[in-house]
């Protein structure tokens, strides 16, 4: 990922802030780079990290879906290392909503890219 851009540097900022389990400042630094973002793969990134961390299965949904829109808008070459990632993510938010048909559907989209989901 590009860090020289702001929105790209937030996440990073904010995935530090997870690891260090400080998650509403985390949450905040994923907000501000969906807010900062100026393009179809900042959107991407910033969108799936917002739903990394959101509080109820229907919202990480909503932003795990936003993210696969602006990916799929975005150049190929910018998001192919992240839609592993993204697909799983999307099939974890489709389980937990209850929708296991689109679940598998992801999932397999991610196997298919070389990561493989494995239930808890």
């Amino acid at each position: 990922m590009d860090l020289s851009r702001p929105a790209i540097a937030l996440c990073a900022e904010g995935t530090q802030l997870e690891f260090q389990k400080r998650l509403d400042e985390a949450r905040q630094r994923y907000a501000e780079a969906w807010g900062c973002a100026t393009d179809d793969y900042e959107k991407c990134i910033a969108a799936h990290y917002v739903g990394h961390l959101a509080q109820t299965p229907a919202e990480a949904l909503f932003w795990h879906q936003t993210a696969l829109a602006h990916a799929n808008r975005a150049e190929a070459a910018q998001v192919e290392s992240f839609m592993p990632s993204l697909y799983v993510n999307l099939g974890h938010a489709y389980e937990q909503v209850g929708d296991v048909t689109q679940a598998q559907h992801f999932y397999d989209l991610a196997a298919a890219l070389g990561l493989v989901h494995q239930d808890d």
